[in-house]
């Protein structure tokens, strides 16, 4: 979606959330070639953290750079990267997020939201315009010992 709505001159902007170092990311460096914006707010697997209040304060500081992004009138798209996990795991108040997005979604322009991750809250999911859901039914990561494959996961 950023690559084409890109092509379509239209301001993207992507706040990735949790997962650390994206500049070992193939769409990190793909995006910031294309002029797309990144942030990140992460420090790295949630089970790999034994405190997860450097986490939370990332999450709130990604949290409010969203809403100052989405109120500038500037873009078109942003994407919220892995913002389930932050909801379901409570580093956030989901109703406060939810009752936020509700109140913002449509009004003229507020870009358009894109939030990745899986296992969304039911109240996200019911405001939302476009809900995709990706089912794995085989991966390599799994039947491979667990190497990921530079390209394919990173």
């Amino acid at each position: 979606m950023v690559v084409r709505a890109v092509g379509q001159g239209i301001k993207c902007s992507v706040l990735q959330f949790l997962k650390a170092n994206p500049e070992n990311l193939g769409e990190y460096r793909t995006f910031k070639k294309l002029g797309v914006e990144w942030e990140n707010f992460g420090q790295g697997f949630l089970w790999d953290q034994k405190d997860l209040g450097p986490t939370t304060d990332l999450c709130k500081k990604g949290w409010e750079s969203f809403k100052k992004k989405a109120e500038s009138k500037s873009y078109g798209l942003i994407v919220l990267d892995e913002f389930t996990y932050v909801l379901t795991h409570g580093l956030l108040d989901s109703d406060e997020v939810i009752s936020y997005l509700s109140s913002h979604i449509g009004k003229e322009d507020f870009p358009h939201v894109v939030i990745t991750g899986r296992d969304a809250p039911s109240a996200l999911v019911d405001i939302a315009d476009t809900v995709s859901r990706i089912d794995e039914v085989k991966h390599h990561f799994r039947t491979n010992g667990g190497k990921t494959i530079r390209g394919i996961e990173f």
